[in-house]
């Protein structure tokens, strides 16, 4: 199969998530970004968001949209940021059944208690840090 890495592929080419993204991204510091690589891996962490009653933001992206691409580094810092919330990164293409709903990119949902309680479309690191905020 041409174009496909097989079991003596490139690593970087299997990478998902925020590592696969191929971007300089700023180290987490408190240990509270998490990156969805699968529809198993994101399905177990909303359960757990609903479950710990943590108040979590998920950024629902992907690695061709280029808005993405410029608010994730702010994403990953901010998440050093407000160490009390729970930051997720989900790459539609890599999670196609559960992230079915999401029609925009880059879309933030905010859960507090385990619920959903906000949703914000598109870029903006200003909005994003008044919405993480006040979410916290």
């Amino acid at each position: 199969m041409e174009g496909r890495a097989g079991p003596g592929g490139s690593e970087e080419e299997q990478k998902g998530g925020l590592e696969g993204t191929g971007l300089n991204l700023p180290a987490n510091l408190h240990g509270n970004l998490k990156s969805a690589s699968s529809d198993e891996n994101l399905k177990e962490i909303l359960q757990n968001i609903k479950s710990s009653k943590t108040p979590a933001v998920i950024n629902y992206g992907a690695s061709w949209c280029y808005i993405c691409s410029q608010i994730l580094p702010t994403f990953c810092k901010l998440s050093n940021d407000f160490p009390k919330l729970s930051f997720v990164y989900a790459d539609i293409d890599e999670c196609l059944e559960t992230t079915q709903h999401i029609r925009y990119t880059p879309t933030f949902h905010f859960f507090r208690d385990g619920e959903r309680v906000d949703e914000m479309y598109g870029a903006g690191e200003e909005r994003l840090h008044d919405r993480l905020w006040l979410h916290s």
